[in-house]
């Protein structure tokens, strides 16, 4: 791609494509759906084995900044050298030697490197970033917009609004030209920050139910008395502290032994030899399937053969937290009852007693509780799955949120092809002279 043909808009992201992210690719889908033209540039390289299918129908182009500077260092010194000549780049240099007084870290520098490379390698029609994550993300395209003297946004989800400090929070919602957010409690967390709180705004992610299949018409009323016919459980998130699986294995174990149940886990994470080992030790490792990181379709296909779907979200020790994690509303699209927790975003979309039940978070006695009511009322599950779903339909589709985002994208774009097309104006003409 010649750099006079590259998209006006560059959309920084940690990784791609991630399976953790359909959101993200749901998004940007979206985005092109909409007539937006970006470049993807990454900071990390994937590491999943398999992406979805939607990654496979996003056309825009995917850069990957150095993933460590030392693996590159000739691109980083290009990058370095060319910055030096940005317009910006010393206000920016202000800005990073600034945050590395105060956040002392490997990482720190990785990210001024990255952001060099990003300012130098973004085409000259370049007029805007936008960073999916507040945290990493949100600082390379902090720096590289300073440097480029390019405005940029942001969308913020959980871990990079609850684990980053206040400090860093408050400057970069002071210098962006917008933000989302996808829930409603990190959109009061973030505007409470912020000097002009209506640049802050709530888009639901929602899900897109064009891209899933009709739910099941109906699911066998399992109870869990037969010994042939055991009532499934099902799981899907990163084995990570903040999504609760560890509590929820002692709800497992504190279940009745006469009940009759299987659980799958699709996922992979840092926990996984962990949470197997203590599976194992406590006695449940029979009942259990651990099927790792897996496709879309292949979950869907276990959210069709369950009966319950359960997530017992938390606050894990370094403050991260899920905001509205997507598997929820992916459960509902298949009329799935769903177990989670009252905790963070999650009664947004889950009402308790009608699209599902909700436990204090931890709480692994009032989990084990839940389970065991649904386990035991197949009547109650597919009232609660159909209920979950209307619910998903009606207030959390994906259309009204791309939209808004698409719109406020293009305004910015827009606004910054304005200002240049005025300093373009105000410049003398040499034919004049």
């Amino acid at each position: 791609m010649a750099a006079e043909d590259a998209p006006p808009l560059a959309v920084v992201l940690k990784g791609y494509p991630r399976l953790s992210e359909t959101f993200i690719a749901q998004e940007l889908k979206a985005l092109e759906d909409r007539g937006l033209r970006f470049e993807i540039w990454s900071l990390r390289h994937p590491t999943d084995k398999t992406t979805h299918p939607v990654h496979a129908e996003i056309r825009a182009r995917v850069r990957y900044l150095p993933e460590y500077l030392h693996a590159e260092p000739q691109r980083v010194l290009r990058g370095v050298a060319a910055a030096l000549m940005t317009p910006g780049f010393f206000r920016a240099l202000g800005a990073w030697l600034n945050d590395l007084a105060r956040d002392p870290s490997l990482n720190r520098i990785r990210r001024f490197g990255q952001a060099c490379v990003l300012a130098a390698e973004a085409g000259p029609q370049l007029r805007l970033f936008y960073a999916h994550f507040l945290h990493t993300p949100g600082s390379v395209t902090r720096y590289a917009a300073l440097m480029r003297k390019l405005g940029w946004g942001f969308s913020a989800h959980a871990r990079d609004i609850w684990t980053i400090p206040a400090w860093e929070k408050r400057e970069k919602l002071a210098e962006a030209r917008f933000g989302v957010t996808c829930t409603a409690a990190g959109l009061a967390h973030l505007q409470a920050l912020a000097v002009a709180p209506e640049r802050v705004a709530l888009f639901y992610h929602g899900l897109d139910l064009s891209r899933f299949p009709a739910p099941p018409q109906s699911r066998a009323p399992r109870d869990g008395v037969g010994a042939d016919d055991p009532v499934r459980l099902v799981s899907v998130g990163r084995l990570v502290e903040k999504k609760g699986y560890g509590v929820l294995l002692n709800a497992l174990a504190d279940l009745p032994a006469a009940l009759n149940w299987r659980f799958v886990h699709i996922g992979g994470g840092p926990l996984n030899a962990a949470l197997q080992a203590r599976a194992e030790k406590l006695g449940l490792a029979g009942r259990i399937e651990w099927r790792g990181a897996l496709p879309q379709g292949a979950v869907i296909a276990a959210l069709r053969e369950a009966d319950i779907f359960v997530l017992p979200s938390r606050a894990a020790a370094d403050g991260d937290r899920d905001g509205l994690p997507n598997v929820l509303m992916e459960a509902a699209s298949q009329t799935l009852a769903i177990v989670s927790t009252r905790f963070s975003a999650i009664p947004e979309f889950i009402e308790h007693e009608r699209g599902g039940l909700l436990v204090r978070s931890g709480d692994a006695v009032a989990l084990s509780a839940a389970i065991l009511r649904l386990a035991r009322d197949p009547v109650a599950r597919a009232a609660m799955g159909e209920a979950a779903r209307a619910r998903l339909a009606k207030h959390f589709g994906a259309k009204d949120g791309a939209d808004a985002i698409a719109a406020r994208l293009r305004a910015e774009l827009d606004a910054a092809q304005g200002a240049q097309g005025g300093r373009r104006g105000a410049q003398p003409d040499p034919a004049a002279r």
